[in-house]
C-alpha cells in the first residue's frame, strides 16, 4: 500500500495568555529534535508593528500580537481529519498549550480565505505596513469571538491607531457601544 502524502493545513491552537512566543519556540525546537518537519510546517504568532508616539515627535515601534492567545500551525492531518499520534503528543505535552479549535476531538482547519488573510497580515507586518481594516463607519458587522459572539451591530468608529473597532450592538433593547479588536469582527 502506497503512503499518500497529505497536504498541510493550517490549524489554530489555543495557548496560555502571553505565552504565544514561548509555545512557538518550544514547538519549533521539539519538531526539529523529533524529526517531524515533514508533518509540521510553519508555526506562527502573527504580530503587527505599531508606532507609539513619544515626546518631541519621536516614534517608537512596538510589536503587538494580532491574535492574543493563539498560535497558528501548518501541519498534516490523517484521512479522518485527526492529528497523527506522534505530533499530537508533541504538541499536547508542550507547556502552555491548550487545545485546537475544532469539535469532537478533531481540529478544524482554517478556511483558505482566512489563511490567505492571516498570511497577508503577517507579510504586511514584516514590511512594517499598518494593518488595513476592511470596514468603515455604519458598516454592519458580526462579532466572531468574545463575550458578544454572534451579535451584529453597526461600526461607530474605527480606531486604527489602537487596532480597535467600536461597534454599537443592542443589549436588552439598548444601543451599547463595545470596543473590539479588529479581528474579532467581520462584515455581516
Amino acid at each position: 500500500m502506497e503512503d499518500v502524502k497529505m497536504e498541510k493545513q493550517w490549524l489554530v491552537l489555543r495557548v496560555a495568555s502571553n505565552k504565544e512566543d514561548q509555545v512557538r519556540d518550544a514547538l519549533e525546537r521539539k519538531v526539529k529534535i523529533e524529526g517531524l518537519t515533514d508533518q509540521i510546517g510553519r508555526i506562527l504568532v502573527p504580530t503587527e508593528r505599531r508606532p507609539t508616539p513619544r515626546g518631541r515627535g519621536e516614534k517608537k515601534f512596538v510589536h503587538r500580537k494580532m491574535y492574543p492567545g493563539y498560535v497558528f500551525i501548518e501541519m498534516e492531518l490523517d484521512e479522518q481529519g485527526r492529528l497523527p499520534e506522534k505530533p499530537w503528543f508533541l504538541i499536547r505535552e508542550t507547556t502552555g498549550v491548550g487545545d485546537f479549535i475544532g469539535s469532537g476531538g478533531k481540529p478544524l482547519p482554517m478556511a483558505p480565505g482566512d489563511v490567505d488573510k492571516m498570511l497577508m497580515q503577517v507579510a504586511k507586518a514584516e514590511e512594517g505596513a499598518p494593518i488595513a481594516v476592511e470596514f468603515g463607519k455604519d458598516d454592519v458587522v458580526r462579532i466572531k469571538e468574545g463575550a458578544f459572539e454572534n451579535f451584529e451591530g453597526a461600526v461607530d468608529e474605527v480606531l486604527i491607531d489602537k487596532g480597535l473597532v467600536r461597534v454599537i450592538i443592542t443589549i436588552f433593547g439598548r444601543a451599547t457601544p463595545v470596543e473590539l479588536e479588529y479581528w474579532q469582527v467581520e462584515k455581516a
